[in-house]
């Protein structure tokens, strides 16, 4: 899977953190504030949006009187502490991290999350020294599928795209892996299990943990 690859990509969410579960929960939570139902359809919508085209979404499909800031910062408020308390690295992240740095080859991170949260949960696990590269897809045009923001990341970590391996839970991020047209890697996560058949059609690569990877070395 590394053979000729310079260079590391990893979504943050689902990937190399377990926190996809609680975002159904704070959706729901934060539609019945203003006493919406939760739409069965809603996660499928925003999958790979960024914060804040997802705040858009929300406003515009729900007619929120809350600004775009408040929508936001509302959000952020509400996953804190499940960041700070409730979210772990997952199985074998940190220990392929690790191989990573030993074997020089950088590694760097494109999510669709809001930067606060980042920085959270990144200074909570203590893995800041593994990454030349954390971006958020608020710093480009278009989130997922587009490949703005692997193509940033590559450019941060002075990658040819060509030579970069993407690792992605959900088809949006593999999508825009793959229209990046760097080789993507497709990662198990109970939250998008339904979807998996079609995350292995399209993807180079798929793994249920990242321990598969250290253990073929």
């Amino acid at each position: 899977m590394l053979k000729d690859i310079d260079g590391v990509i990893f979504d943050l969410d689902g990937t190399l953190v377990d926190s996809m579960w609680m975002w159904k929960t704070i959706d729901v939570e934060y539609l019945a504030r203003f006493g919406l139902e939760f739409p069965t359809d809603l996660q499928g919508k925003i999958e790979g949006m960024s914060f804040s085209e997802t705040a858009i979404y929300f406003k515009e499909r729900f007619n929120l009187p809350d600004s775009l800031d408040q929508i936001k910062s509302d959000w952020n408020k509400m996953a804190w502490d499940k960041y700070l308390y409730e979210v772990p690295l997952k199985e074998g992240a940190r220990e392929f991290l690790q191989y990573l740095k030993d074997n020089h080859i950088p590694a760097g991170i494109a999510t669709s999350n809001s930067r606060d949260l980042v920085d959270l949960i990144i200074d909570k696990l203590n893995i800041a020294e593994f990454f030349a590269s954390i971006r958020t897809s608020c710093e480009v045009e278009k989130g997922k599928p587009s490949p703005d923001i692997y193509l940033l990341v590559a450019n941060d970590l002075g990658v040819d795209p060509k030579k970069c391996l993407v690792f992605e839970d959900v088809i949006q991020g593999v999508m825009g892996g793959k229209n990046a047209n760097m080789k993507v890697c497709a990662v198990y996560d109970e939250f998008s299990e339904k979807d998996d058949q079609e995350k292995k059609r399209l993807s180079d690569y798929y793994i249920y943990s990242m321990k598969e990877i250290i253990h073929n070395k």
